[in-house]
């Protein structure tokens, strides 16, 4: 009688069962890779200590008052179960974006520290978009802002934030730097909204809530008909001039970073499904604000995923598709 290992039935049977189990695996793997994201919002800082605390999420459910003679309340509130720990340096920072990068098969649109924007997208150039941002006159020259935009390493204009300096976005010393981006065909990302608690008092002088109107808007708009611009933070807290501004503009988007988890998570759902059910959720961004909590990426991704009054259509949109067609990327180099 023939050794069992030398019959060439059970030979055979034996591969057959090798490949079944290899190919089942490998689909394991497969279905468990990620769907790719776009992050619109990611802020590219260098490492400060005094910027580097733990935080939890959705801190600003509880904003109490103060007085001129006061303690000024927390800006960021670290009560909580589990809170977020931040990156100690840039190199732990730069590996927890390339983490995330590979783990969480996210691409971000980036703005901030030339330097560190630079590093990372050596490191990783298909997965960071970089943004040149301005939010006066005083930072950078028109030819120079459009030698920068032109040599075609920056890809976006953004984070512009003339709210902070207590300017209107339609305000006509930006408004070449504008026209640079619409002659160049470059989205633009503008802040408008609430910046946390107490802006004006505490960290922000200039700041003022009137100006995050999203009707500060539409002059501008209309001296540039073909700029193309998404409304960071989503206009919050005024839905209704967002919905309005959305709905004259084909051209305006909105992203959700910041207030996505800075506010309530009740609050937060009501102003993401009073877009979606004004019929705007083919122009909602997912974005974060990240800066310097890696954890955010999940915590703010979760919101989108666990939404039970989107549709998976509407979370995909939101999560990859809208940002693509935003960005006029090539959604099949994200396969």
């Amino acid at each position: 009688m023939k050794p069992l290992t030398n019959n060439p039935i059970l030979k055979t049977f034996s591969l057959l069962l090798l490949l079944i189990l290899y190919t089942g695996i490998g689909s394991a793997q497969e279905s468990k890779k990620r769907l790719p994201i776009i992050d619109v919002h990611v802020h590219a800082m260098k490492a400060n200590p005094n910027f580097s605390s733990e935080m939890c999420p959705w801190f600003l459910k509880d904003m109490p008052g103060s007085g001129p003679n006061q303690e000024p309340p927390s800006f960021i509130n670290t009560n909580c179960v589990a809170p977020l720990k931040p990156a100690k340096s840039d190199k732990e920072m730069q590996e927890a974006i390339l983490r995330a990068n590979k783990e969480l098969n996210i691409t971000m649109v980036v703005s901030g520290d030339a330097d560190v924007i630079h590093k990372w997208h050596s490191a990783a150039p298909d997965h960071i978009i970089p943004s040149l941002g301005i939010s006066n006159p005083e930072q950078m020259t028109v030819a120079a802002f459009k030698d920068s935009l032109s040599n075609g390493f920056y890809k976006v204009m953004g984070e512009v934030a003339p709210q902070y300096q207590g300017m209107s976005p339609s305000d006509m010393s930006l408004d070449a730097y504008f026209g640079v981006a619409e002659e160049l065909g470059v989205p633009v990302g503008i802040h408008m909204g609430t910046g946390g608690n107490g802006m004006a008092n505490i960290s922000s002088p200039k700041y003022r809530a009137s100006l995050g109107q999203p009707f500060l808007l539409e002059d501008m708009l209309a001296r540039h008909p073909k700029l193309k611009i998404w409304v960071m933070h989503a206009g919050y807290p005024m839905v209704d001039q967002m919905i309005a501004l959305m709905g004259a503009n084909a051209y305006v988007y909105v992203d959700l970073a910041g207030f996505i988890w800075s506010y309530p998570l009740e609050e937060i759902h009501a102003y993401l499904k009073r877009l979606v059910q004004a019929g705007f959720a083919k122009r909602i961004l997912y974005g974060t604000d990240l800066m310097v909590w890696p954890e955010l990426l999940e915590t703010s991704i979760g919101v989108i995923e666990n939404a039970n009054y989107l549709s998976e259509e509407q979370k995909r949109d939101i999560l990859f598709n809208n940002a693509v067609r935003f960005l006029n990327l090539d959604a099949s180099k994200f396969e």
